[in-house]
């Protein structure tokens, strides 16, 4: 490999000419920093190394990546993704607010601008390592498991491209080159969504074919499955027939494609408590899930988003919208007739996945009592730190883990498995399917009766009787409140059109007051203003820079 500059100064140039002329091959000289692309093909361990490697992505913007280069999506960063929808905001910002206000667009993508280069970079590698698998030495049976492997990535970044801009370029094994004719238009030219999801999906039929069907000892956790393949399948047929993809496959092929994953008999809910799941690096409800470790972390989310009082940065806030839709323990909503809902005790008797996923004035919290409420308390704007303070009045509780340390925890925290696809969205695509495809039947009632009742969470069954669009309601939010602050919500709003009404409802918090009596009183405060929602937000704009990289061919999405 040779290692060149693009400018040289002309002075040290000729200085460097003239202490090395008896060695004309100067430059040809081997990187210390990385490994070549010949020593990749001769030694199959390390081709095995760069296709690991492929989980990861490039760093592209400013405040991500801490500790580790990025996977799929956006994952454990300091601004979640969670902070762009009705669940949460970001307290400092970090270019999320413009993400809510509508105010996005190609010049100024916020934390929203790095989905296409990452995932095309990634893909141009992954395609690498598919055109000259056939060059390393190995066995066939190796061979076979690790195209099965980058058939796989390829498909869950065509999946990142697809669900964020709708219509991709689809390359196919093309990998370009500087010499290549960079001006041809069919590098630029957008398939339409439906040849975007049956080439994604086509990709996973072929990985699921080839992955093995478990972690062992000679597949590590962390690395593709024929589950995770089966299960990203069914998620993308999902989205496919969702109203915003006009018809891009049906619910019967999603419905069918979830219960393919179900019929493995492979993973199961599990009932070491809700907040458990996201603490346990290896249970039986992940499918796929990025793992880390010390030395290779990710953001410490405790001093991120702990409360001030505890030293703590308060990131991701949740949102009142979000609150106000956990159901009480009963099954009642708060805004029932015949509610259980008390307004002056508003945390009581609530879903218990609410206590595993909020922080809320007077949740026990590491020894000490959350205290959100003025005059005096600790994790108010009158408390230590206030510049922390939550705008919101809450704070995040959901993938916190209670072992690993608020203070100085560089070295300790950041070790949480980000997860990519767990088992209960598994029964929760299926349902939505199925009750889209047939109606509400009993496999749609005990899909969603599985999540809601499985122990450590206890929730009451569904009602009997549920018309298809009651149903489709329930299993919105069951959605909503299962799979919350994971990366579903963005998506989910969008593809069933329903964004103009969740996305334009202001960002809303509590202000808790204290009486001298030491009661509480709650009033709705609004965290961030201007938040707002127009069509276009339907999908990501493409960056300006993009765009203009391709000389103006690539076609920009409508209203950017």
């Amino acid at each position: 490999m040779k290692a060149f500059t693009n400018h040289i100064l002309t002075a040290t140039l000729a200085l460097t000419l003239g202490l090395t002329s008896c060695n004309d091959n100067f430059l040809n000289v081997t990187p210390t920093d990385r490994v070549s692309d010949a020593a990749i093909l001769t030694d199959a361990n390390l081709f095995e190394d760069y296709i690991i490697n492929r989980y990861m992505g490039a760093r592209l913007t400013d405040k991500e990546a801490e500790g580790t280069l990025p996977g799929f999506g956006r994952g454990f960063e300091y601004a979640l993704w969670s902070s762009v929808t009705d669940e949460s905001i970001y307290n400092n910002d970090d270019n999320t607010w413009l993400i809510q206000r509508g105010q996005i667009a190609p010049e100024n993508t916020g934390i929203a601008g790095t989905f296409w280069g990452r995932s095309y970079r990634s893909i141009r590698e992954i395609n690498y390592a598919l055109n000259n698998i056939s060059k390393v030495t190995m066995s066939d049976a190796r061979r076979q498991v690790l195209t099965g492997e980058l058939k796989f990535l390829r498909a869950y970044r065509y999946h990142d491209l697809i669900r964020n801009y709708g219509r991709v370029v689809l390359v196919g094994d093309n990998v370009s080159e500087l010499g290549d004719d960079l001006t041809s238009q069919a590098l630029f030219t957008r398939a339409d969504i439906k040849s975007g999801i049956d080439y994604a999906v086509a990709q996973l039929d072929q990985a699921a074919a080839l992955l093995p069907q478990s972690n062992d000892g000679n597949w590590q956790l962390g690395r593709a499955t024929k589950g995770a393949a089966l299960a990203l399948k069914a998620r993308l047929l999902l989205y496919g027939a969702s109203p915003l993809y006009n018809g891009a496959s049906t619910w019967t092929a999603a419905a069918a494609a979830a219960k393919a994953v179900m019929d493995l008999n492979k993973y199961s809910l599990y009932t070491g408590g809700y907040g458990k799941i996201f603490t346990s690096n290896d249970n039986n409800e992940i499918i796929f899930g990025r793992l880390y470790a010390r030395g290779a972390r990710h953001v410490c989310l405790e001093i991120a988003n702990g409360p001030n009082s505890y030293n703590a940065w308060g990131g991701n806030v949740p949102l009142q919208n979000m609150v106000d839709d956990y159901e009480m323990i009963d099954g009642t909503k708060i805004s029932d007739s015949n509610t259980s809902y008390d307004a002056k005790n508003p945390y009581k008797n609530r879903d218990p996945r609410f206590y595993a996923t909020i922080l809320y004035n007077d949740a026990t919290y590491r020894s000490s009592t959350i205290q959100t409420f003025t005059p005096g308390g600790k994790d108010s704007k009158d408390g230590p730190s206030n510049w922390n303070t939550s705008k919101s009045g809450y704070y995040l509780r959901k993938f916190m883990d209670d072992t690993l340390p608020i203070d100085n925890p560089w070295d300790i925290a950041g070790t949480q498995t980000w997860i990519y696809i767990r088992y209960a969205e598994v029964l929760l695509n299926y349902a939505e399917a199925q009750n889209e495809a047939v109606g509400p039947d009993a496999s749609v009632y005990a899909a969603v009766n599985a999540i809601r009742q499985r122990t450590g969470v206890g929730m009451p069954a569904l009602p009997t009787g549920l018309t298809q669009a009651q149903m489709r309601s329930r299993i919105q939010q069951e959605r909503r409140i299962e799979l919350a602050f994971e990366e579903h919500r963005f998506y989910d709003v969008r593809r069933w059109k329903i964004a103009p009404t969740t996305e334009n409802v202001p960002a809303y918090g509590v202000e808790i007051g204290k009486n001298s009596s030491g009661a509480y009183t709650y009033s709705r405060k609004e965290a961030l203003t201007g938040r707002s929602f127009t069509d276009k937000q339907y999908w990501l704009p493409i960056p300006r820079a993009e765009i203009q990289a391709s000389n103006n061919k690539l076609e920009q999405n409508p209203g950017y």
